[in-house]
């Protein structure tokens, strides 16, 4: 009963954070600058289309009502969420939740591999640092960690970017696949899709300098336990010692962290996918916060909060599969 009750307390948590988020993410959102309307009106015009014509258009278009009462739209805006309905853009005209489908997959892809990578390169050479503490390889390894970790990762983007693609031609300049390929379970177009997401990929590896960091902190806490006497007495090799033993006691707070930076991770796919022209989620948030596309940027920030929400409900809920002491300390909380 104890346990259940904790479980349930953690699902209702969950559920008032996506309320509060989206609260927040509407109310944000209607209080920027500009209209959409006003901003396709300007496009029109400037298109050379007739004023009345292009209001005409714009009111056809137009899913949002800038300005409807917010009590209206703001209940209007739940009620349609909860039932799947996210609108239609104002840039596109196509319904949003189409248009989140198919660009979430391509995010994902990145995120999860830059995640992936980021999470084991900081757990490995965090180890390595906290088992040679004040030796040669933790002082090189500290040192780029520190370097890394100081280089925001859309510098590195341009970088990259920069040098080869633009300088040296090794690697696309944008876009997601090969052009001409069809798209589908086949090897042009499955190694064109890898090649186009290695330096977006490649750019989000500057997480790995903090993972490495925060990865020494807590390995040097565990490094005077009793349990690595032992093992060193049984003649184990250094690394095994450090990824086994070392690496899987001080895993507790990089897990939390890992399922938190998915959360940073969709928001610096924003400019990430504006630098690399990287058509996913992202690249689409952004464009509809330039025309001040309502539906599509409460689409977003909603499927952003949703993950956000989502990782550190699984974090909770799995602390005792990690660490069994975790699950006891929860439950005698509540």
């Amino acid at each position: 009963m104890v346990f259940n009750n904790w479980r349930i307390r953690r699902v209702g948590q969950a559920v008032f954070t996506v309320w509060a988020v989206l609260t927040l993410s509407f109310a944000l959102v209607r209080l920027m600058p500009g209209n959409p309307m006003g901003a396709m009106l300007v496009q029109l015009e400037q298109s050379g289309m007739n004023p009345a014509r292009a209001r005409e258009l714009v009111e056809a278009r137009l899913s949002v009502r800038p300005d409807q009462p917010i009590p209206i739209a703001y209940m209007n805006y739940l009620t349609s969420t909860l039932q799947g309905d996210l609108g239609q853009s104002i840039a596109s005209g196509e319904p949003v939740a189409n248009e989140i489908a198919q660009a979430l997959p391509w995010t994902l892809f990145v995120m999860s591999w830059s995640l992936c990578i980021t999470f084991v390169l900081g757990v490995v050479i965090g180890a390595l640092m906290a088992y040679w503490e004040g030796g040669r390889l933790d002082v090189g390894l500290t040192s780029w960690a520190i370097l890394m970790g100081s280089i925001p990762f859309y510098v590195l983007a341009f970088l990259l970017l920069i040098f080869l693609s633009y300088r040296f031609g090794w690697f696309p300049t944008g876009g997601k696949y090969v052009a001409g390929t069809e798209p589908g379970f086949n090897l042009p177009f499955i190694s064109g899709v890898m090649y186009h997401a290695i330096l977006p990929v490649l750019s989000m590896l500057v997480a790995s300098g903090v993972a490495s960091l925060g990865m020494r902190g807590n390995s040097i806490r565990v490094l005077g336990s009793d349990y690595l006497r032992v093992a060193r007495l049984r003649g184990l090799s250094d690394l095994t010692i450090s990824s086994q033993y070392v690496a899987r006691n001080a895993m507790l707070p990089m897990y939390t962290t890992l399922l938190i930076n998915i959360g940073e991770m969709f928001g610096g796919s924003v400019v990430l996918e504006q630098v690399f022209q990287y058509k996913g989620l992202g690249y689409y948030l952004y464009r509809a916060v330039n025309i001040r596309d309502y539906p599509r940027m409460m689409g977003g920030f909603m499927v952003i909060t949703i993950a956000v929400v989502i990782a550190l409900f699984i974090a909770d809920m799995t602390y005792s599969m990690i660490d069994p002491r975790a699950g006891g300390a929860s439950n005698e909380s509540y």
